[in-house]
C-alpha cells in the first residue's frame, strides 16, 4: 500500500479555480491507478476521475467533463486534480486513492486512501 496526503483545498467563489495535490509515500507508486472521489455533506461519496499508472488511461465523471483534469508525476509521486469553472455543487471533501495495477470508476478497488481535503465554492 501507498500512504496519501492531499493538499490545496479551500474556499473559492464560483467560477474560480483550484488544484489539489495528492503525495503518496513508496517507491511502488508509478505502478498504481490513481484516483479522485468526492463527498458532499449528507452524500454519499462519489467518483470523480482516475488515471491508470502510465496515465495513458483517464476517466471522468460526467459531473465534471471539460473543467476537471487529472494529471500525475511519477518522478514527483503525486498526483494533481486542477479543477476549473468550479461551481457550488463543486463544495465536497476531496480524497485521492490508489490502487494496485486497474483502474476503475469504482471505489472498491482502491486500497489506499487520504485524508481528503475541503473545497468549498461560494456562490
Amino acid at each position: 500500500q501507498v500512504q496519501l496526503v492531499e493538499s490545496g483545498g479551500g474556499l473559492v467563489q464560483a467560477g474560480g479555480s483550484l488544484r489539489l495535490s495528492c503525495a503518496a509515500s513508496g517507491r511502488t507508486f508509478s505502478t498504481y491507478a490513481m484516483g479522485w472521489f468526492r463527498q458532499a455533506p449528507g452524500k454519499e461519496r462519489e467518483f470523480v476521475a482516475t488515471m491508470s499508472w502510465s496515465g495513458g488511461t483517464i476517466y471522468y465523471a460526467d459531473s465534471v467533463k471539460g473543467r476537471f483534469t487529472i494529471s500525475r508525476d511519477n518522478a514527483k509521486n503525486t498526483v494533481y486534480l486542477q479543477m476549473n469553472s468550479l461551481k457550488p455543487e463543486d463544495t465536497a471533501v476531496y480524497y485521492c486513492a490508489a490502487a494496485r495495477g486497474v483502474i476503475s470508476k469504482s471505489q472498491a478497488v482502491y486500497n489506499s486512501w487520504g485524508q481528503g481535503t475541503q473545497v468549498t465554492v461560494s456562490s
